[in-house]
């Protein structure tokens, strides 16, 4: 499938979900409600604390695997990018944790997704945010800008992996940090469920394993990468998901049984750019 395809079939999804949301609904993984098998991905990932300063339509559209802004460890006055950042949550929670500043940045290609944030950001009354319109591939900022991005269950997504990374790797103040929550594969998976659309854009199938993962990070420059487990998905929990999807639960499941993981991703852009040229990384 080409990049173009898995773009445009993000973008319909995605758009579908936010359209779900803006109706009074609340949206699911892969843009569907009928893909009931995801709700074991998204759901329980913010405290009743987060949650309660937020418009209902920002925790409905939450579509991630993990709670990047839990574990980023934002300071005030900092500059936060969250790349794919679907309905707002992340941004809003965020703008809260780097102060008046500080500032944070939302990323999306999907205007559906973008409306709705905007008007969630109205709604809760945040002045230090603004949402960008672009690709995770082609960050519309200049480099050497932010001091830490966050994403959540978005760069599996993406087609071109590589250079989602190394736009990241760009747009980062020198001692900048990588921060993301995403699905992460251990082990061999099904060509089946690569080949499968519906599951690339419900967030399993686009899934680096984890030992790509590190390669492709340290391949844009970055170090002191870590992969930290937060979550194994077990395929009884995918049933509904792996049906919808066309695929047989019983042949499947077996096969992708625990090899799923949420993972929080941590990695830094070197401080000196001299000293990461200097061992080689910057090519």
């Amino acid at each position: 499938m080409s990049d173009a395809n898995i773009q445009e079939a993000v973008k319909q999804k995605y758009g579908e979900a936010a359209k779900q949301v803006a109706a009074g609904g609340t949206a699911c993984c892969g843009g569907g409600a009928e893909l009931s098998g995801c709700d074991p991905i998204t759901r329980n990932l913010y405290d009743e604390a987060q949650k309660s300063g937020l418009p209902a339509e920002a925790v409905a559209a939450s579509l991630g695997c993990g709670n990047p802004t839990a574990l980023a460890k934002l300071q005030p006055g900092e500059v936060v990018l969250d790349l794919g950042s679907g309905g707002g949550i992340d941004v809003l929670l965020s703008a809260k944790r780097v102060g008046p500043t500080g500032k944070a940045y939302g990323l999306d290609m999907t205007d559906e997704m973008l409306a709705l944030a905007r008007a969630n950001q109205k709604k809760a009354g945040v002045e230090n945010v603004e949402f960008l319109k672009g690709a995770i591939e082609n960050i519309p900022l200049p480099e050497n800008t932010v001091d830490v991005i966050i994403s959540n269950c978005v760069i599996n997504l993406s087609g071109d992996k590589d250079r989602v990374m190394g736009e990241a790797y760009r747009v980062l103040k020198p001692g900048g940090r990588f921060a993301i929550s995403d699905v992460v594969v251990r082990g061999e998976v099904p060509a089946e469920i690569r080949r499968s659309m519906e599951l690339w854009v419900g967030c399993i199938a686009g899934a680096l394993e984890e030992k790509q993962y590190r390669e492709k990070l340290a391949s844009a420059g970055f170090e002191s990468i870590e992969i930290e487990e937060t979550r194994v998905y077990k395929a009884e929990e995918a049933r509904d998901f792996l049906a919808g999807a066309g695929l047989n639960p019983d042949t499947v499941g077996p096969q992708i049984d625990g090899k799923f993981i949420s993972a929080f991703v941590r990695a830094v852009k070197p401080a000196s750019t001299a000293a990461c040229c200097e061992s080689g990384c910057c090519g």
